[in-house]
C-alpha cells in the first residue's frame, strides 16, 4: 500500500462540505483501505473564516481557493460551491494544476459540461459528479458504466426532494400549495426562497446531464423544456384521485421512436397510482429508466440533504483516488451521437382539461369539434352542472404537444366557455 497520501482541497465547507469533512476524517482508516492509500484534507477554502466548523482543524481554512490549488501538493479538488462562479473558474484552474475535480455542481454541469468535459479529457484527468444529480443515489455511475453496452430509450424521475414533499403532502393531507410549502420551509426541506425548486429550475439542470449520459448527446439547460408546480391546486388532486392517479413533478427524457431526436422536459403530470413512481412519498427521489436490454429500471433513495449528497460526494472521491494510483481515468462525456433536442411542440402527451363552461345542451357538441379540428382524439369526459354553470373534464389521447396546446387556445375562445380551470399533463400509463 502506498504510504504517501493523497491530498484533497475541499472547495467549500456549507452543509455538503462540512459532512464530506466529517466523514473524511472518521472514516480515515476504511477510506485508506478501499483507495490503497491514505487520503487527507489539504485545505479547505471557504468565503467566511470566523464561522465556527466543528471537527476541522483551523489552520486548514483558507478564502484563497485558487492559492490552495495551485500549492503544488493537491491530488483531488472537491467542489461544493454551486452556482455558477467562481466554480467553474476553479475547476477549470484545477484541471491545469493536474488536479482530478469531483463536484456536485448541477447548474455549472448543466450549463458548462462540455467546456469541462473536454478540459478535463485534454489534461487526462477525472471530472466526476454523481452528487450533482440525485444525492446518494447512485445513478450517473450506472447510467454511464453499468448501462454502457445498452441502449437507454427513456428516463423519467422524480429528482428534487422538496417539491415532492409539497406534493405529496398536498395529497396525502388535502393541503393547499401554501400550506404544503410552509411545512416544507419550516422543517428545512425548502430554502427560503424556494424559486430554483418550485419553478423547476433544479430539476431542469439534473435532466439536462441525465439526458446527456442516457443519450450520449450534448442536452445543456437551455434545452429543457420547464414548467413549475406552483399552481397545482387541491382541486388538480381532486381530479387526479377521480382518475386513480396522483400528481408528481417529474422530469422526463425520451428518444424519439426513429432514434433521430429526443426530448427533455420537467413539468408536473397525473401519473397512475399502479405507476411506481406514484409511492414515492417525502423528500425522496426515484428514477425510472427505460433501456432495450435490461428492461425497466428504478433508482430510489434520499435525494438531498448534508449526508445522503456527501455519501454520493465520497464514493466519487474513492473511484478518483483509485484512479489515480492505477495513473488511468475514468469514462468522461460521451457525446458521439449528436442528437437534436426537439422543442416540446413535438413530444407526444396526453392532457388533463378542466373547463368552466355554460350548463346548457350543445356545449359538449362545441368542445368536441374543437378538439376534432385539431386533430386531438378525446379518450374520457366528465360534465357536471349547477345553477347555469357546469364543469367539463376532458382527458384526450395522446397528441403533440403543440396541437394540444393548440386546442386549449381555441377552446378559450368559444363563447360557452367560461375558463380553463386547470391543465395537465398525464404520464405514466
Amino acid at each position: 500500500m502506498r504510504t504517501r497520501p493523497l491530498k484533497v482541497a475541499l472547495l467549500g465547507c456549507g452543509v455538503v462540505g462540512s459532512e464530506v469533512a466529517r466523514i473524511m476524517t472518521t472514516h480515515a482508516d476504511d477510506l485508506t483501505a478501499r483507495i490503497g492509500a491514505p487520503v487527507e484534507l489539504a485545505g479547505v477554502a471557504v468565503r467566511r473564516p470566523s464561522k465556527v466548523r466543528e471537527g476541522i482543524d483551523p489552520s486548514l481554512i483558507t478564502t484563497d481557493a485558487t492559492a490552495l490549488l495551485k500549492r503544488g501538493d493537491i491530488d483531488v479538488a472537491i467542489e461544493v460551491i454551486g452556482g455558477i462562479e467562481p466554480a467553474r473558474t476553479l475547476i477549470t484552474t484545477a484541471f491545469e494544476q493536474g488536479i482530478s475535480v469531483v463536484s456536485a455542481n448541477k447548474a455549472l454541469l448543466a450549463q458548462d459540461g462540455a467546456a469541462l468535459h473536454a478540459a478535463a479529457e485534454q489534461a487526462g484527468l477525472d471530472l466526476y459528479y454523481e452528487a450533482a444529480v440525485a444525492g446518494a443515489i447512485p445513478l450517473v455511475r450506472p447510467m454511464r458504466e453499468s448501462l454502457a453496452g445498452d441502449k437507454i430509450n427513456r428516463v423519467m424521475g422524480i429528482v428534487n426532494g422538496t417539491t415532492n414533499f409539497i406534493l405529496d403532502k398536498m395529497d396525502s393531507t388535502g393541503a393547499g400549495y401554501q400550506e404544503a410549502l410552509d411545512e416544507a420551509t419550516a422543517l428545512g426541506y425548502a430554502e427560503a426562497d424556494p424559486t430554483a425548486d418550485v419553478e423547476g429550475y433544479d430539476a431542469a439542470a439534473k435532466a439536462a446531464i441525465l439526458a446527456g449520459i442516457a443519450f450520449h448527446t450534448r442536452v445543456r439547460l437551455d434545452d429543457v423544456y420547464r414548467e413549475g408546480m406552483t399552481e397545482v391546486s387541491a382541486a388538480d388532486f381532486a381530479s387526479a384521485k377521480r382518475m386513480g392517479c396522483t400528481i408528481k413533478l417529474l422530469a422526463i427524457l425520451e428518444r424519439a421512436a426513429d432514434g433521430e431526436s429526443v426530448t427533455a422536459r420537467v413539468h408536473p403530470a397525473m401519473i397512475p397510482l399502479t405507476h411506481p413512481l406514484a409511492s414515492v412519498r417525502e423528500a425522496y427521489n426515484a428514477v425510472f429508466v427505460e433501456a432495450e436490454a435490461a428492461g425497466r429500471l428504478m433508482f430510489y433513495g434520499p435525494g438531498a440533504g448534508g449526508s445522503p449528497t456527501a455519501s454520493a460526494v465520497l464514493g466519487d472521491l474513492v473511484a478518483v483516488c483509485r484512479n489515480k494510483l492505477a495513473e488511468a481515468t475514468g469514462p468522461g462525456e460521451s457525446a458521439y451521437t449528436q442528437l437534436p433536442v426537439s422543442p416540446m411542440g413535438d413530444v407526444v402527451t396526453r392532457y388533463h382539461i378542466s373547463l368552466d363552461v355554460a350548463d346548457k345542451p350543445g356545449v359538449l357538441a362545441q368542445v368536441a369539434t374543437t378538439f376534432a379540428e385539431h386533430g386531438v382524439s378525446i379518450d374520457t369526459v366528465r360534465q357536471q352542472g349547477k345553477d347555469g354553470e357546469a364543469s367539463l373534464v376532458v382527458v384526450t389521447h395522446r397528441a403533440p404537444d403543440a396541437a394540444l396546446s393548440g386546442t386549449v387556445e381555441a377552446l378559450r375562445k368559444l363563447d360557452t366557455v367560461r375558463g380553463v380551470a386547470s391543465i395537465m399533463r398525464v404520464e405514466g400509463e
